[in-house]
């Protein structure tokens, strides 16, 4: 899949150094996430449902 066009969003408190973030875009039926460490790197592909299970999850542990 070719995501060289999309709009990579960054959450509102992340630091503009970039620190520990990831980025949000909305592509074909999914939603793609990746480190905004590394913007070449891997990308997750996910569907929305995937998405919010995953963050519910993670702010259930914490």
């Amino acid at each position: 899949m070719d995501l060289s066009n999309v709009a990579w969003r960054r959450s509102s408190r992340s630091t503009s150094s970039g620190g520990n973030c990831v980025e949000l875009a909305d592509v074909a039926g999914a939603v793609a996430v990746r480190d905004s460490k590394d913007p070449d790197g891997p990308v997750l592909l996910l569907t929305r449902a995937a998405l919010r299970t995953a963050v519910q999850s993670a702010a259930d542990t914490h």
